[in-house]
């Protein structure tokens, strides 16, 4: 399908990316890669009348230590994620997951904050950035301010980000515990996640089991009760909300989950 019609601008800065947004109004879209906004655009799904493109800002395609946690520029590619030295070294977790998504064309264009932004419960990094306790850092025509990854991700394709507003940064503390996993059941590798469980020490996040992505609450409650990585991976569906759809019934995902989770928190324990 062909997308509406639209008004293409590219921004030189992030200033100048704020300002065309600005105008825009709750009418304008920023694009980074492409890869979420242009197949819902196909779709009429999403339907803006501007498109602000940010897709050539190096300011903010970065990974560095920064003060004892690592920032991650909005615009680093999964990509240049998977081949960080200072991801693999400090959060393997996120580089293994980046190095997953999609095939080699989609991890050289997509980038983590257009992922984020996007919140497709689908998708592979949302889940992560709740299993690193990340924070992101948006930044509007009244400045910075900084949202939690538990309280990012609103409902389907909906976030707290305001009108106007980009997200320029994803700071993730050092994880405390060595351990880690990252596990996905698909049709294919280059597919959606039909689940999906993201493992950072005793956090827990569920890709495609909900309107969002979302903690494993009644397995880290486990967990902290002392409860074997077993008997924690058979609360995993609780709580959740997985969809009936042609990928599977809500019962196939469910058991899934706990399959999942199983097999995660056994490979974290064995690396912490």
């Amino acid at each position: 399908m062909i997308p509406a019609p639209f008004t293409y601008k590219r921004a030189a800065s992030v200033d100048e990316a704020l300002d065309l947004a600005a105008q825009a109004g709750e009418e304008g879209k920023f694009l980074a890669g492409g890869h979420s906004l242009m197949p819902l655009m196909k779709l009429r799904l999403a339907v803006p009348e501007t498109l602000v493109d940010i897709g050539r800002l190096t300011e903010l395609s970065y990974v560095r230590e920064d003060d004892g946690q690592i920032a991650v520029g909005a615009l680093t590619t999964h990509g240049e994620l998977a081949r960080s030295d200072v991801l693999r070294r400090e959060l393997p977790l996120l580089a293994h997951a980046a190095g997953q998504v999609g095939d080699p064309q989609v991890r050289h264009c997509g980038t983590i904050g257009g992922s984020l932004a996007h919140a497709d419960p689908a998708a592979d990094l949302p889940a992560v950035a709740l299993a690193l306790g990340a924070t992101l850092r948006a930044r509007g025509q009244s400045g910075s301010r900084d949202i939690a990854a538990d309280d990012f991700f609103l409902g389907l394709f909906e976030t707290a980000l305001q009108p106007g507003e980009l997200l320029t940064e994803i700071r993730i503390p050092k994880p405390s515990s060595a351990g880690w996993s990252f596990q996905k059941f698909t049709k294919r590798g280059i597919d959606w996640a039909i689940v999906g469980v993201a493992v950072q020490g005793a956090n827990v996040a569920l890709v495609n089991m909900g309107a969002t992505p979302i903690r494993a609450g009644a397995v880290e409650s486990a967990l902290a009760s002392g409860a074997a990585p077993r008997e924690a991976a058979a609360h995993a569906a609780e709580g959740t909300n997985p969809a009936d759809d042609l990928n599977g019934p809500r019962a196939y995902r469910e058991h899934l989950a706990r399959v999942l989770v199983r097999r995660a928190l056994e490979e974290s324990s064995a690396r912490g």
